[in-house]
């Protein structure tokens, strides 16, 4: 865990831009999560400003003298290492992860395939092509992981386009509105249990995992609405697991964590399993959230770092995939 104590040189930073808002399904979110972070930024003197990419032209982040980036941006064109390919190519210092960490991780079937190859806990999963979601393949997508199971797009977060479907007759209308969101429709087994999610900062043999949150959503479920807009979820750290099974929870999310290459920061969500408690994985954020019901900060908060402390270390760790240090 990284010390509480951020010391950083908030001159030597430089001209900070916060980038926010984008042109993603989750504009929304991303717009709240980097007002809280710029506010946090200027509290402590940082020189930030805000920059929308859907309203200006990254060019300008060059020609202004901006010397790193705070990347609040969630979901495509923010989280999927195209704003990190440009960033790279101008040799501006940017937060979280590079290039292909981000783009693997932003696409739940590419990670599960290099997770799967690191023998790490996943569901089963099926995955359907938008141009071949046939009654046929529908169906024996339902037979081969049972139900209930979950459908949704594999490149979308905030559980936008997602379905849990009950009952088979629901199967083809979840499908089509995840493949409204996606080319690609991800199906997947449904873990029975508990609701965890796991932040990590750092990289490689420094990364470390942070206090692991326990998720308690209403009935209604973990949904946008409820992830965002109500305070309805409860969000339990410490989270109430054993020592033992938190330590494990926290290791299978640093290894997962390093397979994909990520650096920085990020947050593993999974489900354990109500009748053994085993952890299994279900994505990798590498953008997360920073708003008010956000669960990094959350999770910071109960290891001793405030808010602003969270966004002084993130952005004091930005730098470009060769490793150069803004």
């Amino acid at each position: 865990m990284a010390n509480a104590n951020v010391n950083v040189d908030v001159k030597a930073l430089g001209k900070v831009a916060v980038l926010m808002g984008g042109s993603s399904a989750e504009r929304d979110i991303s717009l709240m999560s980097g007002s809280g972070v710029l506010q946090a930024l200027q509290s402590q003197g940082v020189d930030a400003q805000a920059f929308d990419p859907a309203e200006r032209p990254l060019a300008e982040l060059k020609s202004e003298g901006f010397k790193r980036c705070f990347i609040a941006l969630h979901g495509r064109h923010g989280e999927d290492g195209t704003v990190q390919g440009a960033l790279e190519l101008m040799g501006i210092a940017y937060t979280g992860s590079g290039v292909m960490a981000s783009a693997i991780a932003m696409d739940k079937v590419m990670t599960k395939r290099v997770w799967a190859a690191e023998g790490l806990p996943l569901p089963r999963q099926v995955v359907l092509r938008r141009q071949d979601c046939s009654p046929g393949r529908i169906a024996a997508a339902v037979a081969e992981l049972g139900l209930p199971l979950i459908v949704k797009p594999p490149h979308e977060g905030s559980s936008l386009g997602m379905t849990k479907v009950e009952q088979a007759s629901q199967m083809a209308a979840a499908v089509e509105l995840a493949a409204r969101h996606d080319a690609v429709v991800l199906c997947e087994e449904f873990i029975a249990g508990a609701e965890l999610t796991c932040p990590v900062l750092g990289e490689g043999d420094a990364a470390r995992a942070l206090p692991v949150i326990r998720i308690v959503p209403p009935a209604a479920g973990y949904d946008y609405n409820n992830k965002y807009f109500t305070d309805e979820v409860k969000y339990l750290v410490p989270s109430g697991l054993e020592p033992a099974l938190e330590a494990e929870v926290q290791g299978i999310v640093l290894r997962a964590y390093r397979a994909l290459g990520c650096r920085g920061w990020g947050r593993a969500d999974l489900m354990l399993r109500a009748r053994d408690n085993k952890p299994f994985l279900l994505e990798m954020n590498t953008s997360p959230g920073m708003t008010g019901h956000s669960l990094v900060p959350m999770s910071a908060r109960a290891a001793g770092m405030s808010y602003e402390q969270l966004c002084l270390h993130l952005l004091s760790q930005a730098a470009l995939d060769g490793g150069a240090r803004g």
